[in-house]
């Protein structure tokens, strides 16, 4: 035999071995010790980013293998972003037409930054993808349900979009979403900026959930921020107006008046001093990392521009003369 054959034999024989391993690591079921098992891919993610995602979240036990599975299918492209749920054993095979394929073949639902926990329940119970089990539960009963600590249901869900089997449950989604709110909280709390008069990761997710309200423009999130951390360390009331009308529940009709300001509540932060007692909404990531992480500034007051812009100011008559220029015209 010719040596041109014996290396065409001997490379078929590589390529029978190499694809039926290939085979094999397609088929066989991921190790997971736990089921369901919940993980993200970030926006914008290339099949090579998604494969180090998923092994760094102990999805994948190899990320090369996956990436060589998925280009040799023609997949490579189709990867999508999201959070996703994996509730019953999975084959790399099934992940990838999971993750490629998802937004055809399962479900998804946002949770809108800025919602309140009202707000994020008839979404959920308008979702014909979901099994609606919280529908006729109480909110202390949903977090027991959920497996959260606190009493209280306000700002504790993350904004993203989360990918499930059509059919899920809406405490699946609640569940996530928690614990992903947590888990950004922990991490980003571990770095917060020194003395910043917060107490707890909880104390920063009431004052994310205000800047997140505040917010008109993304660029002015840490000057908002740096205004309520000024305030709380020299003791001056917040006066914001996004916990008043957070207060007043369904008394408010859309157009807040000065009586409004005047009626005190616990979360009317013109009468009463400090942090409101819970969250006024769900605050995205900026916000929370704008709250541990604020500009470095003398400002201690705001107002919008108009434009959804805020203008700064240090003094009460520059912010008098601001409120005169862009709110008195």
């Amino acid at each position: 035999m010719s040596p041109i054959k014996e290396f065409v034999l001997w490379l078929i024989f590589v390529l029978v071995i190499f694809s039926g391993l290939v085979g094999y690591y397609a088929l066989r079921p991921l190790p997971f010790t736990q089921l369901p098992y919940e993980f993200s891919l970030k926006q914008g993610s290339s099949l090579k980013s998604a494969a180090r995602q998923m092994k760094l979240a102990e999805v994948l036990p190899s990320d090369w293998l996956f990436v060589l599975l998925a280009r040799g299918l023609g997949k490579a492209t189709q990867i999508k972003p999201g959070n996703y749920e994996i509730e019953e054993p999975i084959s790399p095979l099934q992940l990838l037409d999971m993750i490629s394929k998802g937004r055809v073949e399962q479900s998804e639902i946002t949770i809108v930054e800025g919602f309140s926990f009202t707000q994020l329940r008839q979404n959920l119970n308008a979702s014909a993808a979901l099994r609606h089990d919280s529908a006729t539960l109480p909110d202390d009963e949903i977090l027991k349900r959920i497996g959260a600590d606190e009493n209280r249901a306000e700002g504790l869900f993350f904004p993203d979009t989360y990918n499930f089997a059509t059919g899920s449950s809406d405490l699946s989604v609640l569940k996530r979403a928690y614990q992903l709110m947590q888990k950004h909280l922990q991490e980003n709390w571990s770095k917060r900026d020194p003395d910043l008069p917060l107490n707890s990761p909880y104390d920063a997710l009431i004052l994310a959930s205000i800047v997140e309200k505040e917010t008109g423009q993304a660029i002015d999130r840490p000057m908002i921020a740096g205004v309520f951390i000024n305030r709380l360390k020299k003791k001056m009331l917040l006066q914001t107006d996004p916990t008043v009308i957070y207060g007043m529940g369904e008394k408010f009709d859309g157009n807040l008046r000065k009586r409004d300001l005047q009626t005190d509540t616990p979360y009317n932060t013109y009468t009463r001093g400090g942090l409101t007692p819970t969250p006024i909404a769900l605050p995205g990531l900026a916000s929370i990392q704008a709250a541990l992480h604020p500009a470095k500034t003398n400002a201690l007051y705001f107002v919008a521009r108009g434009d959804g812009s805020s203008y700064f100011s240090s003094t009460l008559t520059e912010h008098n003369n601001a409120v005169n220029k862009y709110q008195l015209k």
